[in-house]
Parts: C-alpha cells; structure tokens; sequence
C-alpha cells in the first residue's frame, strides 16, 4: 500500500508539473489573445449575471447556473490552496495566482460558450451539455470527439469522489474540530460517538437532501449560500487589511517583487523564488477557479439564455470573483499580517492570519464549512451529468449513493491518498477539454464577433438545440 501511495502521490506531481501548467497557461493566453481580451467585458459579464432571460430554452436562470458554478469553485482551494502556495512559493506565488485568474476569464468564457452551443435536449425534456457534449458534436471527427467525450465524463465522475466529496467533508470535519474545538467523542443518549463520525452523517443527509432534488434543487441552494458566504468571507478580509493599512502598500510591493525576482531570500540559486512563485501561483490559480477543466460548462449548458455568448459571459465571471477577487484577499491577508513567516501552512496559516481580528477564526472556520458544503452540492451536479452520459438516468441514483457514501467517509478517514488521485483525475479532466477549447476556437470567436463585436447581445440563437 505505501508502494501504491508513493505511486500515486508521484504521479499526481508528475501531471501537475511544467507540461499540463504550460497546456492550461499557454491555452489562456492563446484564447485571451485569439478573442481579443475578452477580459474587457467584464463589467458586462457582471450585469448579464443578474439578469433573466425567461422566455429562453434552458433548466435555470444565468445567475443560478453562476451561482451553482461558484459554488463548485470557491471552495478549500481559496482558503487552504492559496496559503499552501505562499507557504511553498513565497508571496511573490499570490500575483502568480491572480494572473492565473485574469487570463483564465478567457477560457472559462470560451468554455461556457461552447457548452451553450453544442448543448443537447434529452427525451425527458431536460437540458445537458458540457465538454463531453461539445467534443461529441462539435469536432469534425465525430469518432475521436465521442472518445474523447466518454474520458472527460469518466475522469469527471471519477473526480467527484474525490475533489467534490470525500476532500471537502474532510475539510469541514478539520475546520469544525480547528474552529469550535469539540471533543473527538460525544454522548449521545448514553451511546458515546466518534464526533467525526456524527460530522460525516450530518453532511451526508444534508447534502443528499439538497441533491436528490437535482439541479434545481442544487441551483436554489447555491444562489441563497453563495453570495453570502462570500460576502461574509470577504467582509472578514478587509477588515484585516484596514486593520493593518499602515502596512499594506509595503505588502503589494513584496508581492511583485517576489514574483519576479531572481535572488533567493536567504541566500542560494538564482531563479529559485520566481520559480517556485510561478509554479505554485499558477498551480493553485488553475485548481482554484478550475478554468479549463471542464467542470463549469456542465451547468452553464443548463442555464436560460438567448444565446451562447451571454451565458459565456455570466460564466466569466465566475473566474473574476473565485480568483482575482476572493483568492487575492485571501493572499493580501496572509501576506500583510505576517502570518507567512509563522512556517504554518494550509488552514493553519490562513487561520493564524484571522486571529488577528476578534471573532476572525470563527469568520474563517464557517466560511470554509460554507465553501467545502457548498463544492459538495456544485460537484454532485456535475458527476451527475457525466454519468448520465456515460451510462444513461437509470444510473443517476446509484451514483447519488455512492457520492453520498464517500461525503461520509471523508470526514471518517484520512485521505492523502485521495487528494493525490482526486488531482490525478482532474487534471486528466483537463486535457480532452483544452483540445477541443483550441480546436473550436474558431467557433468562439465567430460566436463572440456575431453576438458581441456587432451588438446583438440581446438578440435570440438561431441554433436548434440538438436531440440527444
């Protein structure tokens, strides 16, 4: 088993290094370029989002299928990724994070465009989409796109265990024992529990009430807790950093130069902190806002829109505000208080970084609770429509089951295993997903020049939807 492990930690390093960074880097630059800094628009992107277009095709309203996305993404990723990445990479790794988020608007839009226009109708009336889908039927090979679109359906459902159920109840049993300091047995009606065994029930019940109700149901909870869970999170960041504003344009500075610099902090090799800042940075930014995995055009395709480059827009957004807005306070945080020089790492940094306000470590501990529930919900979504594809409805409600069964075992038992193979999966995720980003850009960007660049934004699709 520690043969197996080893093998699977390394693995996962293997596929998370330089050649799947440079892939999903080098494919936000390509399309950033290639669509004309669609990043631009985003002011745009932010209106659309809260607006509804009832008399459109589609399962939710835009902000809904935003809602639903954010809540897949904003998650342990914001909290514990971006303090890993400063522990591991300096400061100089937070404006690598945020650059990562800039320049992701562009593939997330792509992505979100596709997902419209290549969305299908299936025999119940119900709307689905996403990369499998428009590999399927947007590339001329209609043989390799069906390959390619069982991989991403498989390596998501795979993923789901992972990175959207087991992880996250493991890091709301952390933050609940870190936060509230409860004993790890409890007395309930004379029979003495194992405490994470009562957190893993809760959640389980919890979240399978909110998913047995499918994406209405998921996307009716994710537009009540997402924005205020984020509000509450960054309200907790900026009062640390107005507490400490005599400090902190000294802090932006030390990011910047860090992420450029070339001369190691304490002596050693040239290079070592610019590297270590990008790898980490960009490591972290692309798990974090999850732009060119794939995940959210899974329920972009279910949104009710006129036509694809508006809900490719709303579906930007939700980059802007996972990592160039609540991933960069998160790292101005822990950077201005001097909490990076404590040699902590994970939550334990991000939490000392709070305890520098009253109440800070319970603003951090709910927000993560809130994150790590609400990714739950956003991923069963997902997993959903994957297996759906794969192996048809009659499967949906086993899978259910089984997600909900590793909801519980997450909070059971240790899980450094799963992490590394929950990044094996995602970023096997990515790569059928970026060939077809590059292979249709062509398609986005006559899409974007039809509806955007000419000012028919409001106007409806002529597209037929395809029956699937």
């Amino acid at each position: 088993m520690d043969d197996f492990s080893k093998f699977i930690a390394d693995l996962s390093s293997f596929l998370w290094g330089l050649p799947l960074l440079v892939l999903l880097f080098g494919t936000h630059i390509f399309l950033t370029f290639r669509l004309g800094f669609i990043q631009r628009y985003i002011g745009k992107s932010i209106r659309l989002s809260v607006m509804r277009d009832k008399d459109s095709h589609g399962d939710v309203s835009q902000f809904s299928a935003l809602a639903t996305a954010l809540a897949a993404t904003i998650g342990t990723g914001n909290i514990v990724g971006v303090a890993t990445a400063i522990a591991l990479g300096g400061p100089g790794a937070i404006l690598w994070i945020w650059m990562t988020g800039f320049l992701g608007i562009a593939t997330k839009y792509a992505e979100g465009l596709l997902a419209v226009k290549y969305r299908v109708i299936r025999k119940d009336g119900s709307i689905a989409g996403g990369p499998m889908y428009y590999l399927q039927y947007g590339l001329k090979n209609r043989k390799l796109g069906r390959i390619l679109g069982v991989m991403f359906a498989a390596f998501t459902a795979l993923a789901a265990f992972g990175i959207g159920s087991s992880t996250q109840s493991n890091s709301i049993k952390d933050a609940v024992f870190a936060t509230f300091q409860f004993a790890s047995e409890i007395n309930i009606l004379g029979t003495v529990v194992e405490t994470k065994i009562l957190i893993g029930l809760v959640l389980a019940v919890i979240a399978g009430l909110v998913i047995v109700g499918g994406i209405k149901s998921i996307a009716r909870v994710s537009q009540s807790v997402v924005p205020f869970m984020a509000f509450f999170y960054v309200v907790g960041c900026l009062t640390i950093l107005i507490t400490g504003y005599e400090t902190l344009i000294d802090s932006i500075v030390l990011i910047f130069r860090q992420a450029f610099s070339f001369k190691a902090a304490g002596g050693g090799a040239t290079g070592i902190i610019i590297m270590l800042a990008a790898r980490y940075g960009v490591a972290r930014g692309l798990f974090s806002n999850e732009s060119g995995l794939g995940s959210a055009p899974i329920v972009a395709a279910a949104a009710r829109t006129r036509n694809p480059v508006r809900q490719a827009l709303v579906s930007s957004s939700g980059t802007f505000w996972d990592t160039v807005i609540i991933c960069a306070l998160t790292g101005l945080v822990i950077v201005n208080t001097g909490a990076w020089h404590s040699g902590q790492t994970g939550f334990g940094l991000t939490q000392l970084a709070f305890s520098k306000i009253p109440f800070g470590e319970t603003i951090l501990g709910l927000s993560l609770l809130m994150f790590a529930f609400t990714t739950i919900i956003g991923w069963s979504y997902y997993a959903e429509k994957s297996i759906e594809y794969l192996l048809g409805r009659k499967s949906i409600l086993p899978y259910k089951i089984a997600y909900l069964i590793m909801v519980f075992t997450g909070a059971v038992f240790s899980l450094d295993l799963i992490w590394n193979f929950a990044d094996i999966t995602n970023g096997l995720m990515a790569i059928p997903n970026l060939i077809a980003l590059v292979l249709l850009s062509g398609v986005v960007a006559a899409e974007t020049k039809k509806y955007l660049k000419n000012n028919n934004i409001n106007k409806h699709s002529d597209d037929k939807i395809i029956k699937h």
